[in-house]
């Protein structure tokens, strides 16, 4: 007969590697159930007061009272937010560390050799947040007084039309790439260090023409400081009725919607991506917070992880094409 002591000795590596194992289980149960418990970051990849920031504050504003914790913004500009995605998609995949992101997070990869990773394989999609155009504007004094305009002038003067944007990448860069694509006009691009560097040259028709954000030309237009040709959408923006789409204006074809989204670092626990998901959302449908960023000429999105996967995947597909067509790489 086997002693008792025998069959002890003999189980005892087994049932303290269950106890392990449960005990590994209930402690990841129990700090995914508690999360969040300690701050969480929103990370942005440009400097402070532009539009991506101020919305990146709203969100992190309305998440503390959703979530119940603090959530605070760390910006971290630089490289067209390369250096804020390489941050983030190395911190721990917690939740506590996320990313307010735009079109450049599929297109940095395919332009800046030194940006080594994948927008869909190394993150952790969460939600889209909004979508909305930018708009050619050119100085108030300009001879361009229409799209038809620049166009006709462009084509019989090659290379004569310069153009400003607020560096290799970003969505101003991406829509003048794609008017040069689809107009067949030569511009001489002068890429600044972000949309404020630019804005007095533009101003003092030292450039001839931009593209920025709606809320940031649309404000100057106003003043009447700049001239708006058209808007980068395929139809023209709520918040500027009185603006044409440039499709509409001369270049059939032309859709070029800047977004901005959520993501944090891959493998996001199941659970914790629910949560910040639901908060997401939430935000997005707040009337107040909607309302805002329809006033901007932003359409609010609010979409599901899947959802927003599968929009990356696809904005990485049409730019990687777009970009290649017209050679635009940093070697």
């Amino acid at each position: 007969m086997i002693s008792f002591q025998k069959t002890f000795q003999t189980l005892m590596p087994t049932v303290a590697t269950l106890g392990i194992a449960c005990f590994a289980v209930a402690t990841a149960s129990a700090q995914t159930s508690e999360f969040p418990n300690k701050p969480i970051k929103i990370v942005i990849g440009f400097t402070p007061g532009g539009s991506t920031d101020t919305v990146g504050r709203q969100i992190a504003h309305s998440f503390t009272r959703i979530l119940g914790q603090s959530v605070i913004v760390e910006n971290k500009p630089g490289a067209n937010g390369n250096l804020a995605t390489d941050y983030v998609r190395r911190s721990p995949p917690d939740g506590y560390t996320l990313f307010y992101t735009s079109i450049g997070h599929v297109t940095n990869p395919l332009i800046y050799p030194d940006a080594k990773y994948d927008p869909t394989k190394d993150f952790t999609p969460i939600g889209q947040v909004l979508s909305g155009p930018n708009v050619l504007v050119v100085p108030a004094n300009s001879k361009f007084k229409t799209v038809k305009d620049l166009i006709d002038y462009g084509r019989a003067n090659p290379g004569k039309i310069n153009w400003a944007s607020s560096g290799v990448g970003s969505s101003l860069h991406l829509s003048g790439l794609l008017f040069m694509q689809l107009s067949g006009v030569d511009m001489l691009h002068i890429p600044y260090k972000g949309a404020g560097s630019l804005m007095p040259h533009l101003l003092a028709g030292t450039v001839d023409l931009s593209f920025p954000n709606l809320p940031t030309g649309a404000k100057l237009v106003d003043q009447g400081l700049l001239r708006a040709l058209g808007v980068t959408t395929k139809s023209r923006s709520s918040a500027a009725p009185n603006i044409p789409s440039i499709a509409e204006a001369g270049v059939p074809g032309y859709d070029m919607t800047t977004w901005y989204g959520l993501v944090g670092p891959a493998n996001m626990p199941a659970a914790v991506l629910q949560t910040l998901s639901k908060a997401a959302v939430q935000t997005v449908n707040e009337a107040e917070f909607k309302d805002r960023l329809l006033a901007q000429g932003f359409d609010p999105k609010g979409s599901s992880p899947e959802e927003f996967s599968a929009f990356i995947q696809a904005e990485s597909v049409k730019w990687a094409a777009i970009l290649k067509e017209m050679k635009v790489k940093i070697e």
